[in-house]
């Protein structure tokens, strides 16, 4: 059974990404521990809420370090929405905001369209719909699929950062978590 350690910094959306990796049979863990997260077949970095008070509490929780450190080994390491955000070099919200670098670029506000962009949107290469919610994008040469003009997906070695909330997003989101599940 593949042991799914999901980062909880006092904020974003744990009990809706637990309730769904447990829906597929992984063995999950709601942890601010450092040592789970290093310890874990795959490490998730949920998110809602803002980028400033998220990393704060990253770091005071010292998951900052061990998100870095695991993907530093190689490990898997999945980012949800503002956990996609977080993964970058620097957020522009909040006045500003260095982000893990685990990813290139940065995460800037949406300047097209009704912000916060919220609603089902198809994400390509691909052609499915998910569930997106978010006023602040990526902006990143890792990026590997697109919706609507926005980095929907990005990944660089062992991280991969999604956009979209796959936990909110019925049978396609099953499959893409599935599949997340595979790969550690």
């Amino acid at each position: 059974m593949t042991r799914v350690a999901i980062c909880d910094y006092g904020a974003g959306n744990v009990r809706s990404v637990s309730a769904a990796f447990a829906r597929l049979g992984a063995d999950v863990l709601v942890t601010a521990s450092p040592d789970d997260v290093l310890d874990a077949d795959l490490a998730v970095l949920p998110g809602v809420g803002s980028a400033g008070t998220a990393m704060a509490a990253l770091e005071a929780r010292d998951l900052d370090e061990a998100l870095r450190e695991r993907v530093a080994a190689g490990k898997p390491t999945l980012g949800i929405c503002l956990g996609l955000q977080l993964a970058l070099e620097e957020s522009e919200e909040d006045s500003g905001v260095p982000g893990l670098g685990l990813l290139p670029g940065r995460a800037v506000r949406l300047r097209a369209g009704r912000v916060p962009r919220m609603g089902w949107a198809v994400v390509e290469p691909g052609g499915e719909a998910f569930y997106f919610a978010h006023s602040y994008a990526a902006e990143t040469p890792a990026a590997t699929a697109q919706s609507e003009g926005v980095v929907a997906e990005a990944r660089s070695g062992s991280f991969l950062g999604v956009q979209f909330h796959p936990e909110k997003s019925g049978a396609a989101g099953a499959r893409y978590l599935e599949r997340c599940l595979s790969r550690a």
